[in-house]
């Protein structure tokens, strides 16, 4: 069975829902986000705007006219001297892993992260999640801090690793 190609187009508000759906299953789900309670739109509404308003992207990826998942970019840390610096977050409905959509994703901010003239991205990946380590390592991020035990979620101790692409 082939599958449906996979679009990608800026986020609209009334995208919210479908990523308030995605976000709020990983945060109860998954040690991918380190926050334990589930987010409102009341929230995801304030984070758009933040985003929209500071420039920076928000992208969501459909499958059949479905939003399947979503990534964006925002700063890295929040002093003058980091502007060129950021960190991403991409995730994927639960149905829709493992079809190369975090891949797609993954390409588009970086490609809108170099036409936007950053010099850095990182990521923070939970260090328990292998496939996620492995795409940043595919698309040549390199590993350059794991924090022990920084996290604590799901009753034990997480760590967290930083990869970083140097953007060309």
């Amino acid at each position: 069975m082939q599958q449906s190609l996979i679009s990608l187009r800026d986020a609209l508000e009334t995208d919210l829902p479908a990523i308030l759906e995605i976000y709020n299953d990983i945060i109860l789900t998954t040690t991918a986000i380190y926050s334990e309670e589930p987010h409102t739109l009341q929230m995801r509404l304030d984070w758009f705007n933040e985003r929209k308003q500071a420039g920076f992207p928000v992208i969501v990826a459909e499958q059949n006219g479905v939003l399947v998942g979503f990534a964006t970019y925002g700063k890295f840390r929040v002093w003058p001297c980091y502007r060129f610096t950021i960190e991403h977050s991409l995730y994927v409905h639960r149905d829709n892993r493992g079809q190369g959509i975090s891949k797609i994703l993954l390409q588009e901010i970086i490609s809108l992260a170099k036409s936007a003239g950053m010099h850095a991205l990182i990521a923070g990946v939970d260090s328990e999640n292998d496939i996620s380590l492995q795409l940043h390592l595919t698309f040549g991020f390199t590993q350059v801090a794991r924090f022990k035990e920084v996290g604590f979620k799901f009753n034990r101790w997480l760590d967290l690793i930083f990869l970083e692409m140097i953007l060309e």
